[in-house]
């Protein structure tokens, strides 16, 4: 989940902050008995802040890097501390910079999601400064306080990280009924088109039958027979068809002919062009061939070829076929076509 704040600004504050803590340090670098700890601790603490947060690195901190931060944590309070003396008077103010640096650091490191690592430098701290000078030296030279930052660092990273998985799951919810929608809306599409179709194709022979009574001639039936098969086509032949198709089968059922239109989704994935081009070969297939019995049947997708024609016409006198006696094998192939994808 993005956040409003660019991360460059985010970054740059976190630099800030982590420098003031240096700055304070070096202007009470009078009261420790020795300076020179001082400034090795702030070279340190300088060097795993400017590490923890340079530009290009993962969300989440790297195992070593976070027990880096730890151990100099630890290093920085046996450097410094020694030389402070926690009973001296008038307190030692901002010579206890150390643990404001050391809670900035670990809070860091939570919001880099390492929360155990930064808990337990914290800890670390806590149990030295009770060493060091007592537990009521804990609110004094503000150990609290930085266990606090840590503390609303983790429960803030945490809420995050859950309202940026609940934003994620949202957003699929969101797209999976997006796609359930468009889906319904090209069904409904596709019904529609097919009803259009089927109503433009069946209703004049609709209105014959009302006018007649039902009383049809032997023509007019055998058109029934043909209507049938055209509205049949409509359901099991849909991106076979167009109006080039639907004529052409229609003049092929008329002279006798048996057509059989199998679209199983090969089709789907081509532009209209393409598709207009594939049908047009299709519908010129059927009206040059003479076969008796033409099926057409999509390929598979991933296939180079888009429709497989077949054109078969009995070997025998019919007779045979008739009598449930003859098999496909015994029909001459008279057409053979793969219709490919792609144009030449």
């Amino acid at each position: 989940m993005r956040i409003g704040v660019p991360r460059s600004l985010i970054v740059s504050m976190a630099a800030i902050f982590s420098a003031y803590h240096i700055v304070l340090g070096l202007y009470t670098i009078d009261v420790p008995a020795n300076p020179l700890p001082i400034l090795a601790a702030m070279a340190l603490y300088a060097s795993a802040t400017a590490l923890s947060l340079m530009p290009g690195q993962p969300e989440r901190m790297p195992t070593w890097m976070a027990g880096l931060n730890v151990i100099i944590c630890v290093v920085m309070t046996l450097l410094i501390t020694p030389e402070l003396d926690p009973a001296r008077e008038g307190g030692l103010g901002y010579a206890t910079w150390y643990v404001a640096a050391i809670g900035t650091l670990m809070t860091i490191t939570s919001t880099r999601r390492r929360h155990l690592y930064a808990w337990i430098g914290i800890a670390a701290l806590v149990v030295q400064t009770i060493v060091w000078g007592g537990a009521p030296l804990l609110l004094d030279i503000g150990v609290i306080g930085s266990a606090s930052w840590v503390a609303v660092s983790h429960i803030l990273s945490r809420a995050l990280l859950n309202a940026s998985a609940d934003a994620a799951r949202f957003a699929q919810a969101e797209r999976e009924a997006t796609d359930w929608q468009a889906a319904q809306e090209a069904h409904l599409y596709e019904r529609q088109v097919r009803l259009g179709q089927t109503g433009t194709t069946a209703v004049p022979m609709l209105q014959i039958i009302e006018a007649s009574g039902g009383n049809l001639t032997a023509e007019q039936r055998n058109e029934c027979l043909h209507l049938e098969g055209a509205i049949r086509d409509e359901i099991r032949g849909r991106r076979l068809l167009n109006d080039a198709v639907r004529r052409e089968v229609m003049s092929a059922r008329r002279r006798g002919a048996s057509v059989n239109l199998l679209d199983e989704g090969g089709l789907d994935d081509l532009d209209e062009a393409s598709r207009e081009r594939v049908l047009n070969q299709l519908a010129d297939a059927i009206r040059t061939t003479a076969a008796m019995r033409v099926i057409a049947r999509t390929a598979p997708i991933d296939s180079d070829v888009a429709v497989t024609v077949v054109g078969l016409t009995p070997a025998s006198d019919g007779h045979a076929r008739d009598l449930g006696q003859s098999h496909d094998d015994d029909d001459a192939v008279d057409l053979w076509l793969e219709i490919p994808r792609t144009s030449a």
